[in-house]
């Protein structure tokens, strides 16, 4: 993707007499060579953003706890129990245990695996495509990430969570029931959060900044799965 930024420079050099042409022709490979590099050593090819995916994986863990919690909270007071009932151990046996282990993995291993790479590349590619500080540039981010991103995550969490389960064939049937108006309370929830995304944060801290805000985001998606 580098190289489309890169116009070539042999036009700005074609009034260059014959005999230096050679010189023009010898600095081409280093000016190609700086613009596919990834790093200072020279290498090339995909890193994996691992900073980024533990990240996202940590925070998404962090959500679902969250929402396993709630959802024991209020079954307890459904009953008219008390959360921290005690045994005769002195350890919880409503609200601090039997915690499904198992969806925790799902959706940690969503956010370390799909959620932080994916959304790490999307933002880099948003930069590139759309890198100047204007008002025009934030709002079509803001637009992109919802038209885009939003239902791509949702999409992917939702076969992520029925694979997982192997439910795929029901699939269908869960878009057509909680896709949308996840997505519509998502559009509420995220268009403000993306704007200061794109407006204040860097880059590099834009995956930390939008997981963060996935603490409740993980949290809705978690009990949306989970019915």
């Amino acid at each position: 993707m580098h190289s489309l930024g890169t116009g070539g420079h042999g036009g700005l050099w074609g009034w260059n007499l014959p005999p230096r042409k050679p010189k023009r022709q010898e600095r081409k490979p280093t000016n190609s060579k700086s613009s596919h590099s990834v790093d200072p050593t020279g290498t090339t090819g995909y890193r994996f953003p691992l900073k980024q995916a533990a990240t996202a994986g940590a925070l998404a863990l962090t959500g679902d706890t969250i929402a396993q919690l709630t959802q024991r909270w209020r079954k307890a007071k459904s009953l008219n129990q008390d959360p921290f009932l005690l045994d005769s151990h002195g350890s919880s046996q409503t609200l601090l245990s039997d915690h499904d282990w198992l969806r925790a993995l799902r959706m940690s291993s969503y956010g370390f695996l799909l959620y932080g790479p994916g959304s790490y590349a999307w933002y880099q590619y948003l930069d590139h495509c759309l890198s100047k500080p204007t008002v025009t540039n934030l709002m079509l981010k803001v637009l992109l990430n919802q038209i885009v991103l939003g239902p791509s995550v949702i999409a992917v969490v939702f076969a992520w969570n029925n694979l997982w389960l192997g439910k795929l064939s029901q699939l269908p049937n869960k878009y057509q029931k909680d896709a949308l108006p996840t997505l519509l309370y998502g559009f509420r929830f995220w268009i403000p959060v993306s704007i200061l995304n794109f407006w204040v944060v860097p880059l590099q801290a834009r995956v930390a900044f939008m997981s963060m805000g996935s603490i409740f985001w993980n949290f809705c998606l978690s009990s949306t799965l989970s019915k």
